[in-house]
């Protein structure tokens, strides 16, 4: 089993500390390369950069829960279940479909049970 995990690029789980302005304050988040990678393809997909899609995940992130708890577990997580929407072919493998344009409950029902929120809690917009 090792054998799967082991191969992978060093330098994908090195850390790195990017400095973020979030609504005019000054964060730095740290995360693994492959999660940077991750989300940049995310951004991408909708003509972001990388510090606007944190942002924007930030506020969504703010609206739904009232607070921002461990942010940088969340963009991990946001990461892997991009990566598990993807293996599961609920959203489209082809980077040039915007994300926004996917049916977010659709794809979500598609994940294990244990990966969707208890309580769905929808965005107003």
């Amino acid at each position: 089993m090792c054998e799967i995990f082991i191969g992978a690029d060093p330098h994908s789980y090195d850390s790195r500390t990017r400095s973020v302005r979030l609504h005019g304050v000054i964060t730095s988040i740290r995360l693994e390369n492959l999660f940077w990678s991750v989300l940049e393809e995310i951004a991408r997909r909708d003509g972001l950069g990388v510090v606007q899609l944190i942002e924007k995940l930030y506020d969504e992130l703010m609206q739904a829960r009232g607070e921002a708890g461990n942010f940088a577990s969340f963009l991990r997580v946001s990461a892997l279940r991009y990566e598990a929407l993807l293996a599961h072919q609920a959203i489209p493998a082809d980077p040039r479909v915007p994300l926004r344009q996917v049916d977010a409950s659709a794809a979500v029902r598609q994940l294990p049970p244990s990966w969707r929120a208890a309580t769905p809690q929808p965005l107003n917009p």
